[in-house]
């Protein structure tokens, strides 16, 4: 049996399995990537043993929490790990490496297997995870690809990456597209931890001497926004602009955005965010194409009277380096010419 101490941060990789021992709710807003949940006190175990614990005290608190704990260790070693071998090596870690992971660890060396517990549990992770932003997002070797609504910016991230490019996909990270009408339907975007636990993932995969492709965004992508650290990044870095024919861009809008007419009326109702910027009778023009399903309209609209004059008012006060973009002109937006916009980009950098 082992008698290592508490495990860091950057020795998880030694292990054969991680193992989230805190409840499925706290598992779900965010965890260390490639962990499994076992929970040692599910979410409403969780809640009564800290109505105990505030009502009686620690002692019945541990004496209720005691006995569900062990049953739920008994059930993941005849179920989940029933069948590990003796020399399963598993990292376990809770909140802040107490008692929930303590006790597992316990168990699982009375079994005979080398568990160990992580240092700090997730609230270290937390710590780890800031860390990686703050001092990498400076070293980022950022080219921001931008381009009026419409341009296939994230579909050319992609095609860049097919290539062989380093990218960072903010909004396939967030899981929105990044605007109004951003939110993809049946996509539940992550809690703010989650992504930024994912973030930094990518970004210490990336290899800092070498370019990294991102999309110019603002600070919020749907509910998430971007640290600090990487919108200071972007907004220094050197600018590359699509440019497309307004034509190329309703085609492209008419197929990336197709799925908003199978619910006229939700997409009417997101439109009336924009009465304050546009007035009720253009709102009201644009909800009854919205309600029709008659997209075509509704999308030229949107991009000739609230895109793109948003689009040229924004980038030049945000980029700092928009003065100096380099642009790339397209004709058109079909797959071909985005394979073709992203091996021009290739060449600019």
């Amino acid at each position: 049996m082992s008698t290592r101490g508490p495990v860091q941060v950057a020795d998880r990789h030694l292990f054969d399995c991680l193992i989230d021992a805190r409840s499925p709710s706290e598992f779900a807003l965010d965890h260390i990537p490639g962990a499994i949940n076992c929970p040692v006190l599910d979410d409403d175990e969780r809640r009564i043993v800290g109505t105990i614990y505030k009502q009686q005290g620690a002692f019945e608190a541990r004496r209720v929490g005691g006995a569900m704990v062990a049953a739920n260790l008994a059930k993941h070693l005849q179920g989940r790990f029933a069948n590990m071998p003796h020399d399963w090596k598993p990292l376990v870690y809770c909140w802040r490496g107490g008692l929930r992971s303590g006790s597992m660890v316990a168990w699982w060396r009375l079994v005979g297997w080398d568990a160990q517990q992580l240092a700090g549990g997730y609230k270290r992770w937390r710590q780890h995870v800031i860390a990686v932003l703050e001092a990498l997002c400076p070293q980022l070797q950022l080219h921001v690809v931008s381009g009026a609504t419409g341009s296939a910016k994230t579909r050319v991230l992609h095609a860049l990456a097919e290539q062989g490019a380093q990218v960072l996909d903010l909004e396939g990270l967030a899981c929105h597209k990044g605007s109004l009408l951003g939110a993809v339907p049946g996509v539940e975007q992550p809690s703010q931890k989650a992504f930024e636990t994912q973030l930094a993932t990518v970004i210490e995969g990336f290899d800092l001497s070498q370019p990294v492709f991102v999309e110019a965004e603002s600070r919020k992508i749907g509910r998430i926004s971007l640290p600090t650290a990487l919108i200071e990044r972007m907004r220094a870095s050197p600018c590359l602009e699509i440019e497309a024919p307004a034509e190329a861009r309703q085609a492209f809008l008419l197929r990336d955005y197709a799925y908003l007419g199978d619910d006229g009326e939700a997409l009417a109702q997101r439109l009336d965010a924009l009465r304050a910027l546009h007035g009720k009778d253009t709102i009201a023009r644009w909800q009854d194409w919205a309600r029709q399903a008659q997209l075509a309209p509704l999308f030229a609209e949107l991009t000739e009277l609230h895109y793109d004059p948003l689009y040229a008012r924004s980038q030049a006060l945000h980029f700092h380096q928009w003065a100096e973009r380099r642009s790339v002109p397209t004709p058109a937006l079909d797959e071909a010419a985005i394979a073709q916009l992203a091996r021009q980009l290739l060449t600019l950098v």
